[in-house]
């Protein structure tokens, strides 16, 4: 069953089960008048009884009977009867309705008597006068009560049904028009496959459920596209990265090997082969880096973690890898607020992205020292690592966030071209952005922030 038609029998259950309670207190509530309203009218004869019988001396049974016929409407089957203090009848009626003793004793202890005697109500009131005490009781039959209350049962039931018919109708067009939303979104999703992760589903402008359905789903999707990324960036880059080094490495054997040679040009080959070496072992660092945030990306456990400490943990390592002095860290007015200075991260991811920042600034400073300032406040925490080098040109700046892109096709700077990629995935998990800042010539400024 469809979520629509769920809603729309939930709503027609609870609005009917509603109505179907006020039509039972009405039909309650009628019946009770119908009731009232019978006995008030026996009632009204006991009245009219008093008042002609009490003031005078006598009454004719028939007075009284035209009296009724000209200011009441008739009742059916009715009887009235006058009784004194020695419980007789003061005039008699053409009919065979008498009450007993006990009922006409209770009259007088009560003062007003009502009841029901089979298909007859009863009313009873005892009056007070200089003249004695006198019971009067009327009786009639309430033959119209029956028709009433299955005419009003009628009513109400064609009413509980046309309403309950109308709910559900009611419902569904609510319940359509509520999860509208919801259709797009299936429809866009089923055009989702794992070839095209980087669509997304429109977001809503609502701050409801559905909302935040479509926020978490399209990350999720964000996160889905990053590790599919990595791993395609992965397989698709680290054969050809690392045969390209081991095939010179080979060739360079293979020609040494081919005839004796002197000193000199062993000496190159094998400078040529360290060189080789070493770009061969940076590449595999990089794909290492690579292949343990690809493993940790989508399962990455965020916790706590102190920025600032973070940051000299990195000063601690490039002070024995460059020498001190070298990397200058400059500290704006700190927070005392411990939780100023933390986001939830992995500690390990984010080491790996600052620190690559880092071993890029010095790539392209030489031996010029590498500034990382860092600041943080109540909306943001920012690192900005700035470096004396080369810089990067407008067009490049697009592109250096691709995996294997370098700024030097020359190759003057030894890497792998994948620290960059790498280190923008790791902070876009975090939530947090990147940005360049460079002029040709002039050095580059990396500053990762992340929003509080």
């Amino acid at each position: 069953m469809k979520i629509k038609t769920r809603l729309s029998l939930y709503f027609t259950l609870i609005s009917s089960g509603a109505l179907l309670l006020v039509l039972v207190a009405v039909y309650i509530a009628v019946f009770s008048f119908f009731n009232a309203d019978f006995y008030n009218r026996l009632q009204e004869r006991t009245k009219l009884a008093s008042q002609f019988y009490l003031k005078a001396d006598e009454l004719a049974t028939d007075s009284l009977m035209q009296v009724q016929q000209k200011y009441l409407e008739k009742l059916p089957d009715e009887v009235i009867r006058i009784y004194d203090d020695y419980n007789l009848s003061a005039f008699n009626m053409k009919n065979h309705v008498y009450w007993t003793k006990e009922i006409i004793e209770q009259v007088r202890k009560e003062g007003v008597l009502e009841y029901e005697e089979g298909t007859r109500k009863v009313v009873g009131k005892y009056y007070h006068d200089n003249q004695g005490n006198y019971v009067i009781l009327a009786s009639a039959v309430d033959t119209n009560l029956s028709r009433r209350t299955v005419v009003l049962a009628k009513i109400t039931g064609v009413l509980f049904v046309i309403f309950g018919t109308g709910l559900f109708f009611a419902g569904r067009v609510f319940a359509q028009k509520a999860l509208s939303p919801v259709d797009k979104i299936i429809s866009q999703i089923s055009n989702i496959q794992a070839s095209n992760l980087h669509l997304r589903v429109d977001e809503v402008n609502t701050k409801d459920e559905i909302a935040q359905l479509v926020n978490n789903f399209n990350r999720l999707l964000e996160h889905l596209q990053n590790a599919f990324e990595l791993q395609q960036t992965f397989v698709a880059n680290a054969s050809h990265e690392l045969r390209t080094p081991l095939t010179s490495i080979m060739g360079e054997v293979d020609v040494a090997l081919n005839k004796k040679r002197n000193m000199a040009e062993y000496e190159r080959v094998l400078h040529s082969i360290a060189n080789d070496g070493g770009r061969l072992q940076e590449t595999i660092t990089s794909l290492m880096e690579l292949a343990q945030v690809d493993l940790n990306y989508t399962r990455a456990a965020l916790t706590p973690v102190r920025v600032d400490e973070l940051i000299w943990e990195l000063d601690e390592y490039w002070t024995n890898k460059k020498g001190p002095g070298l990397l200058k860290i400059q500290l704006a007015n700190l927070p005392e607020d411990e939780e100023l200075l933390t986001i939830p991260a992995h500690k390990s991811m984010l080491y790996i992205a600052l620190n690559n920042i880092i071993d890029n600034a010095f790539k392209y400073s030489g031996s010029n020292p590498v500034v990382l300032n860092f600041k943080a406040d109540a909306t943001s925490i920012a690192i900005a690592v700035t470096d004396k080098g080369q810089g990067i040109s407008k067009a490049d700046i697009e592109k250096i966030y691709q995996p294997f892109f370098r700024v030097n096709t020359d190759k003057s700077v030894s890497g792998s071209g994948i620290g960059l990629y790498i280190t923008s995935k790791i902070v876009e998990l975090f939530k947090g952005r990147i940005y360049v800042a460079s002029q040709p010539g002039e050095g580059s400024t990396f500053t990762v922030t992340f929003l509080k």
